[in-house]
C-alpha cells in the first residue's frame, strides 16, 4: 500500500507541476494575441495613407499616359515567390497544417519555377513533408518590434537586384499564405501582392480624396509609384506577419485550454484513486486487527 500510495502522490504531484505551466502559457498566449491584435489595428491609419498615395500616383501616370509599371498578370519569365507564415513552436494543434493544406492548393496556379519561402521551423518542417522543399526560412519573430526586421528580410529575399527592379522586380509575382484570426478561431487566407490587382488599381485611382485641396505627386510619376508599392509591400507583409502571430497564440491558447481541461480530469481521476486506494489499505489492516483480536480472543479465555 505504501509504494502504491507514494507513487500516486508523486503522479499527482507531477500533474499539478504540469496544470501551473499550461496555465502560465494560457495566459502568456491571451496576452500576446492582444499585443499583435493592438499592432494590426494600429496599422490601419498608416495602410489607408499609403492605399491614398497609391491612389493619386496611379491617376498621375494614368493622366500622363504612363503605364502603372505593373502588369494585370504575371509574364512566363518572370520570378513567382510565395511565403508560407508558421510557427518556430509546437503546441499550437494543426495551426502549420493547415496554413501548408491552403498553400499547396493555390501554388499550382503560379509557374513551375516559383520559389517558396517558409516563416518558421515548423512549417518548413511541413512544407518538406508535403514535397515542396523551401528556398529558404525565416525566424518568426517573439514580439511586434522584431516585425518589421522580419518584414525587411523578405523584401531582400524576393526582391530582384538594383539594376532589375524598374523591370523584372516589377513584373514579379508575390503570393502570402498565412493564417487569419477569426471570431471563433482563426483560418488560412492567401494575399496577392504582386503584380498589383487590376480592379484593386482602378479602385484606387477612382478613390476621392478626403479634402477640398487636390495633392500633387512630387518628382517623376514611376519613381513616386514604386515608392508607394514599397510601402503597400511593408504595410501588407507586417499586417500577415501580426496576423500570422495572433492566430498562432490563438491556437496555442485553445491547445493549452484542452491541456488544462484534460489534466483537471486526469487530477480528479488520480485524486479519487488514491483515496480509494488509502481507504482500501486501512480497511486491511482494520480487518487484520479484527481478525488477529479474534485469534487472541479463545486463548485468552482458556487461560483466564
Amino acid at each position: 500500500m505504501a509504494t502504491t500510495t507514494t507513487a500516486l502522490r508523486r503522479k499527482i504531484g507531477s500533474a499539478g507541476d504540469l496544470k501551473s505551466v499550461v496555465r502560465t502559457m494560457k495566459a502568456s498566449a491571451a496576452s500576446a494575441i492582444g499585443q499583435y491584435e493592438r499592432s494590426v489595428a494600429a496599422l490601419s491609419d498608416y495602410a489607408r495613407t499609403v492605399e491614398l498615395g497609391l491612389g493619386v500616383c496611379l491617376r498621375s501616370t494614368a493622366q500622363d499616359g504612363l503605364s502603372a509599371g505593373i502588369p494585370p498578370g504575371p509574364a512566363d519569365d518572370t520570378a513567382a515567390h510565395a511565403v508560407v507564415f508558421g510557427s518556430d513552436q509546437g503546441l499550437v494543434g494543426r495551426f502549420n497544417e493547415r496554413v501548408v493544406e491552403h498553400a499547396m492548393g493555390h501554388l499550382k496556379a503560379l509557374p513551375a519555377n516559383a520559389q517558396v519561402w517558409a516563416v518558421g521551423e515548423r512549417v518548413q518542417e511541413r512544407l518538406l513533408d508535403a514535397g515542396l522543399p523551401p528556398v529558404g526560412s525565416f525566424a518568426v519573430p517573439g514580439s511586434v518590434e522584431l516585425i518589421t526586421r522580419l518584414v525587411g528580410q523578405i523584401l531582400m529575399a524576393v526582391q530582384a537586384p538594383d539594376g532589375e527592379r524598374t523591370g523584372q522586380a516589377q513584373r514579379q509575382t508575390l503570393m502570402l499564405f498565412y493564417n487569419r484570426p477569426t471570431g471563433s478561431g482563426y483560418a488560412p487566407v492567401s494575399q496577392r501582392l504582386l503584380p498589383l490587382d487590376e480592379h484593386w488599381r482602378r479602385e484606387l485611382a477612382g478613390r476621392p480624396w478626403p479634402t477640398a485641396r487636390r495633392p500633387e505627386v512630387l518628382g517623376t510619376g514611376p519613381q513616386a509609384l514604386l515608392a508607394f508599392i514599397r510601402e503597400h509591400l511593408f504595410v501588407s507583409l507586417f499586417r500577415a506577419s501580426a496576423e500570422s502571430l495572433a492566430s498562432e497564440n490563438a491556437s496555442r491558447l485553445a491547445a493549452m485550454q484542452r491541456a488544462d481541461r484534460n489534466i483537471g480530469e486526469l487530477l480528479a481521476e488520480l485524486r479519487a484513486q488514491f483515496h480509494r486506494t488509502r481507504q482500501s489499505g486501512i480497511d486491511e489492516e482494520l480487518f487484520d486487527v479484527v481478525a488477529g483480536f479474534d485469534a487472541m480472543s479463545p486463548q485468552v479465555a482458556t487461560r483466564g
